[in-house]
């Protein structure tokens, strides 16, 4: 899919006013009726040069947090990433033991996957995850805007690892 120099300033300016990834997404099937997924988004972004900014969480008072729940739906974004760009933490790394990141493995497993399971980060945030047929990893946090960090990201490859060498998978 080609397109037009015209298109490709538009989503420059979107990205320069602050979209992510899946307003990028959302705006390029609204507006030019073309429909990606989102890692295509994320190839075509870089494609073009620009950077997304990162958003700075809202600063919420106490109670909003105590009140504030976490949706869960499945129409839920979902980021897919190949097995073979999976990160391994560095040689001697303490952080992925640190970090206190736990997966599951389900007993049954999902439609369409090879293996899914859930996990939980060190910040507490609970996911769900899936490896396709294609080796693609699927990780669903019920919240479009929730990122893991770094090192929580690198101490699940390596929990997922251990997890499917321990099973043979």
């Amino acid at each position: 899919m080609e397109l037009t120099d015209a298109q490709k300033d538009q989503i420059r300016s979107w990205i320069e006013e602050g979209a992510g990834l899946s307003d990028v997404q959302k705006r390029l099937s609204e507006e030019f009726d073309i429909s990606m997924t989102y890692m295509d988004v994320r190839f075509l972004v870089l494609d073009l040069g620009a950077e997304i900014q990162d958003k700075e969480p809202p600063v919420a008072s106490k109670s909003q947090e105590e009140t504030q729940e976490s949706p869960s739906t499945p129409e839920a974004e979902v980021e897919n990433v190949e097995a073979d760009e999976m990160i391994p933490p560095p040689a001697g790394s303490a952080d992925a033991a640190a970090s206190n990141v736990s997966i599951d493995i389900d007993r049954i497993t999902k439609p369409g996957a090879v293996a899914s399971g859930t996990v939980v980060f060190s910040d507490g945030t609970s996911a769900t995850w899936m490896v396709d047929q294609l080796g693609r990893l699927a990780l669903d946090a019920g919240s479009p805007d929730y990122r893991p960090s770094e090192e929580d990201v690198m101490a699940f490859q390596t929990e997922l690892q251990k997890a499917f060498s321990s099973r043979g998978l």
